[in-house]
């Protein structure tokens, strides 16, 4: 009986302990894949930094500390992020560091020159890293700042200049391998797990959006932020797949495969932003009895994608319930089709315009999925064409000039008060500044963040000031150096993390290296260190200053130049050549309104009209585009009537000029074009009524030209003046 006790009692407690298991794993499991990937970043960012400091320690190199520096601006949560950035940082320190040598020989004791040309550099290569951004960005912006990191405090000691080159390049080389192994070989995170993540989600997401469109239809500002989130999931997955590249073979190899499943899903998008418009547009008109008769057909399809809510994400199943209500569909819209015949012209066409839009956001949603299907199981789908899809990135020419010259004011500024007054840490304000430059190019709020910067750099300063007086003083040994910098360390990178306080972060970790350091020498001279401190604040809140007054990246005539690029899409729609136009039209117009997005403040007038432009951008360019595609298809129809080609030729070149400069004049003479052309398509179409092929292909052609006119017609869209 004691036995039999003692056993029931235990087996009690294991299945209340495997009830606790099971009660606490969902919290472990969201705990490991939130804040427990930040305090595993943290764990080996100060692991690399330490690493980093006693290598060079061991190498006995002049100053341990810059290693340790590269390792904080170097770190990232992905090991792909990290071995990318080390990538372009080598062949940007390496580019820099000759940039350096030049300048010296050139310059020789001649330091207003030699300042001069080292603005001149930097200046160039923030601005190009403006202009080609991801990792490019990185390694434009250390070509420019390593020369300063090596040049500028030689300028009077030349002599000392190729010594100084090749000790930096040293400790750089030291901070890069250190980070890039500790992120490789420590618990990595793999760029490319977090890219299948993303596309779950992301097929998860955008199909639950695509069936509340379809179902029940939604408000505009709510389609509007939405479908803002979707450019900026297209334009970050662009820069996920680089880092994905990097870390992982197999996500090398299907590089272009990705980017196809990328151009897929903006298509998907704008079909459904076309779709969604023209519902809006028919119950605004009054249309019932059209959207009574395509409404069954909406509902439908939104009922084969509503299972993927609530169930695992199966995309080879999803696209195959597709195909079979593609197959039928034809038919079906044949039948529903002959009671509306008696309908006016004006409401069959409605008809057919959301038929023929339906059949293409099926035919791009099978697509998508499938493409899906086959990066998610790791198989190659060949029943699709092989294609090749590249993402075209598009900055305007005026912010990189902005970008330019803000920076060759701020340094230029920093410059002459150093070489005026010969101040000793002038050339770490130098320095300062150009970092400044540099880390903020790409901010959304420079001027906030290089003021983050600046408070971090006074924190920095005095937590350098303890250290130096009263911990270095009182250690011995690397272990006890080790533990005392390790808190002080994972704060600054903790902060790092904070989305809204990363630049105190920042700041804090870059500066408290740079300033307070170990070195194999230390020096315990706190006055300098307390002057240097004094330099890097004061070229920071000098940057956020000249940031804020001076060059302000929300100006509204520099936006409106981005605007007119964005608007310029359409032009490209228009007239560039049609092989790939798709491609480019899509990705440069979402890159454009990413960056409109990132310095227009959020719930603003003007934010909302970029939102509002990108959508009438995407609406018309992608109807054009469907046009042309079209009418190429049909190259016979030149020769049903002589005047179709110039008045095709006419409506393009009428929308292009709409969208470079839009006025009511302009707008209406892009309608009463567009109308032409309607009309030579209605009087072909009965010409060819009883040729099945060349029936449906004109039937396209007035589709695409009737969605056109509907959204020239719409009383939301930017251009329309009511």
């Amino acid at each position: 009986m004691k036995r039999e006790h003692a056993i029931e009692p235990t087996a009690d407690s294991r299945r209340r302990w495997d009830v606790v298991l099971r009660m606490l794993s969902p919290a472990v499991r969201d705990w490991t894949a939130s804040e427990g990937l930040i305090w595993l970043h943290l764990l080996k960012t100060v692991t690399a930094g330490l690493l980093a400091l006693g290598i060079a320690m061991l190498l006995d190199l002049p100053q341990p500390r810059i290693a340790m520096t590269t390792v904080f601006v170097l770190m990232q949560p992905f090991s792909g992020m990290v071995l990318a950035k080390s990538f372009y940082r080598i062949l940007g320190t390496a580019v820099g560091t000759l940039a350096a040598l030049v300048l010296g020989a050139l310059f020789v004791q001649q330091p207003e020159l030699y300042m001069l040309g080292m603005i001149g550099w930097v200046s160039a290569c923030i601005a190009a890293a403006v202009r080609y951004r991801h990792f490019r960005w990185y390694g434009f912006v250390l070509a420019g700042y390593t020369a300063a990191l090596i040049g500028i405090p030689n300028v009077t000691a030349p002599h000392d200049l190729f010594l100084a080159a090749l000790t930096r390049a040293a400790e750089v080389a030291v901070g890069i391998v250190s980070s890039s192994a500790v992120s490789a070989l420590i618990v990595p995170q793999r760029s490319s797990l977090a890219l299948r993540r993303a596309l779950q989600i992301r097929y998860g997401n955008f199909t639950a959006f695509a069936a509340d469109v379809l179902t029940h239809g939604i408000k505009r500002g709510q389609f509007e932020r939405r479908f803002a989130g979707l450019v900026d999931e297209i334009v970050g997955f662009e820069a996920t797949r680089t880092f994905a590249a990097f870390e992982d073979p197999a996500m090398r190899s299907r590089n272009q495969h990705l980017g196809r499943l990328n151009g897929e899903f903006m298509d998907a998008c704008a079909r459904l932003h076309a779709l969604h418009q023209l519902l809006k547009r028919l119950r605004v008109n009054g249309s019932a009895p059209i959207v009574a008769a395509i409404k069954p057909y909406f509902d439908e399809l939104a009922a084969l994608m509503a299972p993927q809510l609530d169930a695992p994400v199966d995309a080879s199943r999803t696209a195959a319930r597709l195909q079979h209500f593609q197959a039928s569909l034809p038919r079906r819209v044949r039948e529903t089709r002959r009671p509306l015949e008696a309908a006016p012209v004006e409401s069959l066409a409605d008809f057919d315009t959301a038929a023929e839009l339906l059949y293409r956001f099926v035919d791009e949603w099978i697509r998508y999925s499938l493409t899906y299907a086959s990066v998610t199981q790791r198989k190659r789908n060949d029943s699709q064409p092989r294609t090749k899809s590249r993402y075209v990135s598009k900055t305007n020419t005026f912010v990189v000039a902005l970008t330019f010259i803000r920076s060759a004011v701020v340094m230029a500024i920093a410059g002459w008060f150093w070489i005026m007054t010969d101040w000793p840490s002038g050339g770490l304000a130098v320095i300062g500044a150009a970092l400044a430059c540099a880390l903020t190019s790409t901010a959304p709020n420079p001027s906030k963040m290089a003021v983050q910067m600046a408070v971090g750099a006074v924190l920095a300063t005095m937590t350098g000031y303890l250290f130096t007086c009263y911990v270095y003083p009182n250690i011995d040994g690397f272990p006890l150096l080790c533990t005392t910098l390790a808190p002080v360390l994972a704060l600054g990178a903790f902060i790092a993390t904070r989305k809204l306080a990363a630049g105190y972060g920042i700041g804090f970790s870059v500066f408290f290296c740079l300033l307070a350091g170990p070195d194999n020498v230390v020096t315990y001279a706190p006055d300098l260190l307390i002057n240097n401190g004094m330099a890097l604040t004061a070229s920071m809140l000098l940057a956020a200053l000249v940031f804020a007054v001076v060059f302000p990246a929300d100006m509204p005539w520099l936006i409106g130049k981005i605007m007119g690029d964005l608007r310029a899409q359409v032009v490209l729609a228009c007239k560039d050549e049609l092989p790939g136009l798709n491609q480019r039209f899509q990705s440069s117009t979402h890159d454009l309104t990413s960056q409109l997005r990132m310095l227009l403040t959020r719930r603003s007038r003007r934010r909302r009209e970029a939102l509002r432009w990108t959508l009438a951008t995407l609406e018309v360019g992608h109807a054009v585009i469907d046009l042309r595609n079209e009418t190429a298809r049909a190259g016979y129809a030149h020769a049903l009537h002589p005047r179709w080609t110039g008045a095709v030729e006419l409506a393009r070149d009428d929308l292009a000029r709409l969208f470079e400069r839009p006025d009511s004049r302009a707008l209406e003479q892009a309608l009463v074009s567009v109308r032409a052309a309607t009309w030579l398509a209605q009087n072909m179409l009965q010409m060819v009524h009883p040729d099945r092929d060349k029936r449906h292909d004109l039937q396209r052609i007035l589709s695409c030209l009737h969605f056109i006119r509907t959204a020239l017609l719409d009383k939301d869209a930017p251009f329309n003046p009511h």
